[in-house]
């Protein structure tokens, strides 16, 4: 029986889908205030619903009873200074309790890391497999909690655990709705007037979930890979999506003192206002920095045909057309 975590989330639902599609039944975990989404309804007949959280042990534990498959896609994602210490200590006590369940019950574990958690390559170089992230306090709370969890998965291999990870970059698709990356699509849509200098990798969320059922039902083990499709320049990605969007596209460059002014500001004023602040030190920095990442280790290894993110972008705006 398979176990999907996180499965009311952006990749973790998309997964779901993707098995019940092959008429797999799945063993789902929920938490009892999360809503099953729509796109699973249909599949109601394939998927055995149960209310557990990742950190609450005898829950889990009866959760995995007959499990020989866990993806675990659960986790929590935020950049909010005031949820790192709980959202740290969350993700990997969380992933600890899932990686002690999978060793004890022999279980092959798919962990969902993230791209925040690999490190930088040199310049001009584009980043690998092979770069591990420094924790510094420069890093977000975020990249930190996703390298710690990835650190306990490592720490169950090490033990006897078959397990292997992905590190996706940016994820996008229509499902994402307005959070997260949607974010970004609605940016533009509501009238960004500034680009910047940065570039980052993107990749389809379905993409990312085709990924982890191949690499599960592979022979591979204590491996990671990064799962991108391809290299956007900041600029080119915010163009691509006014042009989808038919706007005019952003033609003045956001220097790094602006944006450093911007984000002082909207701390500010989501602090008197109590709401989230509409950028953030970390999302400020970033976009600035070159960060391409060299996706041919899955190509190599699984034979993986990409779609085209051209296509996905396109998709997204699709969905969140008026």
């Amino acid at each position: 029986m398979i176990l999907v975590t996180g499965a009311t989330g952006f990749v973790g639902s998309i997964l779901a889908r993707q098995l019940a599609q092959q008429n797999i039944p799945i063993q789902c975990l929920k938490r009892r205030v999360s809503v099953i989404p729509a796109i699973l309804q249909p599949y109601a007949h394939l998927i055995n619903w149960r209310e557990a959280d990742i950190l609450d042990t005898p829950m889990l534990e009866d959760a995995f009873e007959g499990i020989t498959q866990v993806y675990h896609c659960a986790a929590w994602v935020s950049f909010k200074e005031a949820d790192k210490e709980p959202m740290i200590s969350t993700n990997i006590t969380g992933t600890a309790n899932v990686v002690n369940l999978c060793l004890a019950h022999n279980a092959r574990l798919v962990h969902v890391s993230s791209i925040a958690a690999v490190g930088q390559a040199k310049p001009g170089q584009l980043i690998t497999e092979k770069n591990h992230l420094e924790e510094t306090p420069a890093n977000n709370s975020y990249a930190v909690s996703k390298l710690e969890s990835e650190m306990e998965v490592w720490r169950g291999i090490a033990e006897g655990l078959d397990a292997v990870v992905v590190n996706p970059s940016v994820i996008i698709g229509p499902s994402a709705g307005t959070v997260g990356s949607g974010k970004i699509f609605e940016t533009v849509r509501k009238g960004l007037k500034y680009y910047t200098r940065g570039s980052c990798g993107l990749v389809d969320v379905e993409d990312v979930a085709c990924c982890m059922i191949a690499l599960m039902n592979s022979d591979i083990t204590a491996e990671r890979y990064i799962i991108n499709a391809e290299n956007w320049k900041y600029k080119d990605l915010m163009e691509t999506i006014a042009h989808c969007f038919n706007l005019k596209p952003a033609t003045t460059e956001a220097k790094p003192w602006m944006l450093e002014l911007a984000w002082r500001s909207a701390s500010i004023i989501g602090a008197l206002t109590g709401n989230d602040p509409s950028l953030d030190k970390i999302a400020a920095r970033a976009a600035t920095v070159e960060q391409n990442y060299d996706n041919s280790k899955i190509i190599k290894e699984l034979g993986f045909k990409f779609k085209p993110v051209e296509e996905s972008i396109k998709e997204v705006c699709e969905a969140l057309r008026p």
